[in-house]
């Protein structure tokens, strides 16, 4: 992973996560929990329900040598047990996908989590629930099927 490529493993913003316990739910790739990882997370847990998923997760961590923790499982019924930051990269694809995973980040949020949302500019996006953290601007190969964007967004989870 080109180590300024994404916005934990920069100067931009590794506080975020550096010391603290991590779970990157919907994880996909393991991009997110692996630069969480790089940025100083004292702990990084990468949830998924797709076996194929967690196979490139446990590859991408082990090529970019650094420790992350694979979970399978649909979790969405729990809060993220004892993470102290939870992150979500693009998870609010589809309505159904938002109302499952809602419920999920608003228990980890409850229970003390600070929680972080990475989105294009879905349709699905909850934004009476979210608050924009940061912005940025990239070059895109391809836009999601429902926006033509050039810029992405950290959102926080009210409490």
């Amino acid at each position: 992973m080109n180590r300024t490529a994404h916005p934990l493993t920069n100067d931009d913003r590794p506080d975020v996560v550096a010391g603290l316990r991590v779970f990157d739910v919907a994880s996909g790739s393991g991009l997110v929990a692996i630069a969480a990882a790089v940025a100083g997370a004292a702990a990084v847990t990468a949830n998924d329900i797709d076996p194929y998923a967690l196979a490139a997760i446990a590859l991408n961590a082990q090529a970019n040598d650094v420790a992350v923790e694979v979970s399978r499982g649909d979790l969405l019924d729990g809060d993220g047990d004892d993470a102290e930051v939870v992150l979500a990269g693009d998870v609010f694809y589809s309505q159904s996908m938002a109302q499952r995973m809602l419920p999920f980040l608003h228990r980890a949020a409850t229970r003390g989590a600070r929680v972080l949302v990475g989105d294009p500019g879905r349709a699905d996006l909850p934004n009476d629930s979210l608050e924009v953290a940061a912005s940025y601007q990239v070059s895109m190969m391809g836009a999601p099927e429902d926006a033509q964007i050039s810029q992405v967004y950290v959102l926080e989870l009210r409490r």
